[in-house]
């Protein structure tokens, strides 16, 4: 990417762990919102409660899905519990070229195959502060079955081996501090001088040789 280019972020927890709210909340700040596009994934499972198509996910039919992947129009995809998922390149390829920051809401799977495509994507893992409180949330969100319950908290502990692979860890035990933490991670990165070479080349120039 050029040094312009927006950066690409990457944020996955297991199920329940509390990403959504944390996105909700960076996505919210005047600070960071205004020039951080949130890319909403495609699914072909059914919408949950309140879900608006093309706010939470593009609800599609698994035809429609398999032929936009097979025009390679999905920068990753992933079956998970039972369902596709997947993130449209066209959507974060032509922002990212336009320098604007690109948050992303996927699973371990999807995450190692954007990372094949983008090396310099910035990885960042969510995890509950223990097994008790995640089991305690899934139940609270009144969404699952008991057995599904059971199959999100064995994923989840199969999803946080993982996290040698992410760039960064959040332990959500306190939505302020975890919600302070993300924002942390994307305002170091835009700090970066890779990042403002433009501008600080331009400083540069005003001082005389």
């Amino acid at each position: 990417m050029s040094a312009t280019a927006g950066d690409l972020f990457i944020v996955s927890s297991p199920s329940g762990a509390g990403k959504t709210t944390l996105i909700r909340r960076i996505l919210d700040d005047p600070g960071l919102g205004p020039t951080l596009h949130f890319s909403v994934s495609h699914t072909t499972r059914a919408p949950r409660g309140s879900e608006v198509h093309g706010r939470e996910y593009y609800f599609v039919t698994p035809e429609e899905f398999r032929e936009l992947e097979e025009r390679d129009g999905f920068l990753e995809s992933a079956e998970v519990h039972g369902h596709r998922y997947g993130t449209s390149r066209a959507e974060v390829e032509e922002r990212l070229a336009r320098g604007i920051d690109v948050l992303l809401d996927i699973d371990v799977q999807g995450a190692r195959q954007v990372r094949s495509r983008i090396p310099d994507v910035v990885k960042i893992f969510v995890f509950p502060p223990s097994r008790p409180v995640l089991e305690e949330r899934l139940r609270a969100r009144a969404q699952d079955a008991p057995d599904v319950i059971a199959r999100r908290l064995s994923a989840a502990a199969r999803e946080m081996g993982e996290f040698g692979e992410y760039d960064y860890a959040i332990i959500n035990d306190s939505l302020e501090s975890a919600v302070d933490e993300l924002r942390s991670i994307l305002v170091a990165r835009r700090a970066r001088a890779r990042r403002r070479r433009e501008r600080l080349e331009a400083i540069l120039r005003t001082f005389p040789a």
